[in-house]
């Protein structure tokens, strides 16, 4: 199958599983009482885990030549590979909407070995994990699918919708993003996206008014409003530190 097809599949895939990945996460395990929509864009995806889906994919597609002769190490090597992988993509992603666009999408600060708040030893370890389960558990399976694919091509157009729809929100989220940067340029600060989408969230409820989950902006507020709200968290927690 064309390798361009086969990526973009990919992609699709990942996008959308590690949004739901991300959703949970964020919400069981964190202990939120709210669902709050993962990611700067309006749809059900997250782009960084189409990214690192591929790159799984094209590690554990190099494990045919064998650089280590002993299978154990051979594996151990590849999933060491796919965590730094990961790693990297995370690092990027997050580099970039923090240095360029000023938001701060997800935050390690208070986790053990982290760089800038970005990466941790502790993500990386989990990783490497999930690259292992994607190499037993989910890979063949992928496999699988491809070779489904290159079988009934028409289901190119579903994901060539996806794509699409995908661009779409990219570009009405950079529109959002845009705005958040020129005010966090002008405050100099960086913006937590889901502080935002929490602040949001808790003034339509004490309004009692209804929360869209897919879609908090703009909302009964302007948006000046909501940011004004995060820079008095922002005052409120140097206070406290005593800075």
């Amino acid at each position: 199958m064309n390798i361009f097809l086969t990526l973009a599949y990919l992609f699709f895939i990942g996008s959308i599983l590690g949004w739901g990945l991300e959703l949970l996460w964020r919400n069981l395990t964190l202990g939120k009482e709210k669902w709050i929509n993962p990611g700067f864009c309006t749809g059900p995806y997250l782009p960084i885990y189409g990214f690192g889906l591929c790159v799984l994919y094209l590690l554990a597609s190099l494990e045919q030549y064998q650089w280590i002769e002993n299978p154990f190490w051979n594996k151990a090597a590849l999933f060491l590979a796919m965590a730094v992988g990961m790693t990297l993509i995370e690092y990027l992603a997050g580099l970039f909407c923090l240095k360029f666009l000023k938001v701060r999408l997800w935050d390690y600060s208070n986790l053990w070995g982290n760089v800038q708040g970005i990466i941790c030893p502790a993500f990386s370890a989990a990783w490497a994990v999930l690259g292992a389960l994607y190499y037993f558990l989910i890979h063949p399976h992928i496999l699988n699918g491809l070779d489904w694919l290159s079988r009934n091509l028409a289901f190119s157009f579903f994901i060539g919708v996806f794509f699409g729809v995908f661009a779409v929100d990219v570009g009405h989220s950079i529109h959002l993003t845009t705005k958040l940067k020129t005010f966090a340029e002008e405050h100099r600060v960086v913006l937590s996206l889901e502080e935002l989408k929490a602040q949001i969230r808790a003034a339509h409820l004490k309004n009692r008014k209804k929360y869209h989950f897919f879609t908090p902006f703009p909302s009964q507020y302007p948006l000046s409003a909501h940011l004004k709200g995060i820079l008095d968290e922002l005052e409120q927690r140097r206070k406290g530190s005593g800075r």
